[in-house]
């Protein structure tokens, strides 16, 4: 999957990952894709209710290791 841009939000515990990618959303246009890398396991249900509430589309969620992976589609 091509993303347009990624964030390392690993150490980072709530809200912090979500601020950091709703500040980078914010500098993106319509249609592209955010790649949000974390460490903190509430991360996963956090990005679901981030997303529902936004309308930026989550398109992606994967675990890698110790990492939690979201990609965001911007609205």
């Amino acid at each position: 999957m091509q993303v347009d841009r990624e964030i390392d939000t690993r150490g980072l515990n709530c809200p912090l990952p979500i601020l950091k990618a709703k500040k980078s959303l914010n500098e993106m246009q319509s249609g592209q894709l955010l790649r949000v890398v974390a460490t903190d396991p509430g991360s996963v249900r956090d990005f679901q209710a981030f997303s529902r509430q936004t309308g930026n589309e989550l398109v992606e969620q994967l675990t890698s290791g110790t990492d939690y992976i979201h990609v965001l589609k911007r609205r």
